[in-house]
């Protein structure tokens, strides 16, 4: 059994991954702005942004998982764009703070980082691409990382997990693309080219696990399946599951407009995407229990 304390679990995949973990034996305390409705384990709340009482209310981690971040998935003002680079790297200064103030380090920490780090490309890049993209959510994950290897503390074992578009029925960006298809707006979004890299909440959390348990894992993972798609045969998938056999296709000026005044985001999300393949953990064997796109939907 391991004490594990996640930071940022509050969220979908925050509170897959903590049920899971509970279900494996752990000892889970769960630390964010607000207790989620469907768990029903140790809560610690803290804003996120300043040390308080959350420092004496957890024991020394034996792992640490950081989750924290405003979601990218908003209008990109200056404040909004702030508070995205922000939350990230102000977690993790607070982390090792307290870390620092009960004189600990832990085995592990697993930090969350986002595939978006590899930019937008039609290519298939994996582990060994060094070159990292360009843009706002680029910049975000190098900082992000950087942060994090800067307050990792001595001894610590570490896990950057660059994170890809989680599918889960209970939660994230999923949920907005199903409604989108009951519209009769699920063809393709812009050119359909854009990639789609997708990994099932399943998948992710079995991840977690073998991260905590095996000691040879270390460094940078992409964390997403071996099989990413574009987005025309991601959101045909999409239809065939919700069965709405056809789809109006949104031109980009439609999805500008839409983001913008309907779903208040960024029409960046949807125009722009990429495909990532997860070297690491395919010649370290890992066997996904979701490997297509259909039987993931099919879960979700």
């Amino acid at each position: 059994m391991k004490t594990i304390v996640i930071f940022g679990g509050t969220g979908f995949i925050g509170t897959n991954l903590a049920e899971h973990l509970i279900n494996r034996g752990n000892d889970i305390y769960v630390v964010g702005r607000n207790k989620p409705r469907t768990y029903h384990g140790e809560f610690i709340q803290w804003n996120g942004h300043t040390s308080g009482d959350w420092h004496n209310k957890l024991p020394k981690p034996d792992v640490i998982i950081n989750l924290v971040g405003k979601s990218v998935d908003c209008i990109k003002t200056p404040d909004n764009i702030d508070e995205i680079l922000r939350s990230r790297c102000q977690s993790v200064i607070l982390i090792r703070q307290w870390l620092d103030e009960i004189n600990h380090s832990p085995e592990l920490w697993l930090q969350m980082s986002t595939a978006h780090i590899y930019g937008d490309s039609s290519h298939i890049l994996d582990d060994d691409c060094s070159i990292f993209g360009y843009g706002l959510a680029p910049y975000v994950g190098k900082q992000w990382e950087n942060t994090f290897l800067e307050h990792l503390p001595t001894n610590t074992r570490e896990i950057r997990m660059r994170t890809s578009f989680v599918l889960a029925k209970n939660g994230g960006a999923l949920h907005d693309l199903k409604r989108i298809v009951k519209l009769g707006l699920g063809g393709k979004v812009g050119s359909g080219k854009q990639g789609i890299s997708w990994i099932h909440i399943d998948d992710f959390c079995e991840l977690v696990s073998l991260f905590i348990n095996d000691r040879t894992c270390k460094g940078a993972y992409i964390i997403s399946s071996p099989k990413p798609e574009s987005n025309r045969l991601f959101m045909n998938a999409l239809r065939t599951k919700l069965r709405y056999p056809i789809g109006l296709p949104s031109p980009a000026f439609l999805v500008k407009f839409g983001a913008k005044y309907i779903f208040k985001t960024d029409y960046t999300l949807a125009l722009y995407g990429r495909y990532v393949y997860p070297s690491r953990l395919v010649d370290g064997g890992y066997r996904f229990k979701y490997n297509t796109l259909t039987d993931a939907l099919k879960a979700c």
